[in-house]
Parts: structure tokens; C-alpha cells; sequence
């Protein structure tokens, strides 16, 4: 059914990356989200960041995370 998650999909990687300032998004919410994929997708490969101070953007230390989040789960590009 819709929504249902199966097969390969179950055990996609995913990285959830939240400032703790966000304004626009609490992260209350991302805290809801991430428990939700967990729900749906094995949790063993859901991690949720958390960035001090961060608001509704980016930081060094999340774009290190998201580079080797990629480097970790795709091949390398020649």
C-alpha cells in the first residue's frame, strides 16, 4: 500500500542532519521525522545529527558529516 516501505528500500542509509536554533523547523520536528523512518526503514541505518547553535541552515561540521556519509555508502568516481 501507499507509504509502505520494502524490499531493498528497508535498508537504505540515511543521514538526518537538524540545527538545535532552528527557527522555521523545531527540532522537535526532525525528532518526530526520525523516529518515524525508523519505523518504516531499519533503524540500525538511520542517524540523526544534531548541530549546537545552528538555525536554519548549514554548518562545517554538517557538511563533513554529509561527505563522509557519501564517501561511506557510494562507489568512488573515477
Amino acid at each position: 500500500g501507499q507509504g509502505t516501505i520494502s524490499g531493498v528500500n528497508k535498508e537504505i542509509p540515511v543521514l538526518q542532519c537538524h540545527g538545535d536554533c532552528d527557527p522555521l523547523v523545531p527540532l522537535m520536528f526532525g525528532s518526530l521525522t526520525v523516529e518515524k523512518l525508523k519505523s518504516m526503514i531499519n533503524p540500525a541505518n538511520v542517524t540523526f545529527r544534531t548541530y549546537s547553535g545552528m538555525m536554519h541552515s548549514s554548518c562545517i561540521e554538517e557538511m563533513m558529516d554529509v561527505k563522509q556519509f557519501i564517501d561511506k555508502h557510494l562507489p568512488p568516481v573515477d
